[in-house]
């Protein structure tokens, strides 16, 4: 068993399920979408993308950009929710709050997509 593999597929299946977690409920209700949540599926997408740095592969490549619109997605999602609470003073009303669900909506894709090439790679090694 390859220890780095592991760490890799941990963080990926990890940044997925926690979008998922954030990401799930009623798009339009602030208290199903928990603030934490969101800064514990961005920190693991930070690492996950991270450790994907040094595959040289073009299935490392695609991993890599993957990982990265997730980021985008999470940071853009933060960075919403932060403003509408801290700059602008609006809070988390039901507009915000559908826009901070879908920017973490697509992270989750590119999370799913992500996951989908680690099985399909998975499943392509050979013995």
């Amino acid at each position: 068993m390859n220890l780095e593999k592991v760490i890799f597929g941990f963080f990926i299946v990890l940044a997925a399920t926690l979008n998922f977690g954030f990401f799930i409920g009623d798009i339009e209700r602030p208290e199903l979408h928990n603030v934490y949540e969101l800064a514990a599926a961005l920190i693991v997408s930070l690492i996950a993308t991270a450790l994907k740095f040094g595959d040289r592969t073009q299935i490392g490549a695609i991993h890599l950009s993957t990982s990265l619109v997730a980021d985008l997605q999470l940071i853009a999602a933060a960075l919403t929710w932060g403003i509408a609470e801290h700059v602008t003073g609006v809070g988390m009303t039901a507009h915000v709050t559908s826009s901070v669900v879908s920017l973490s909506g697509g992270a989750l894709f590119a999370n799913v997509v992500s996951v989908i090439i680690l099985i399909v790679e998975t499943v392509m090694l050979r013995r």
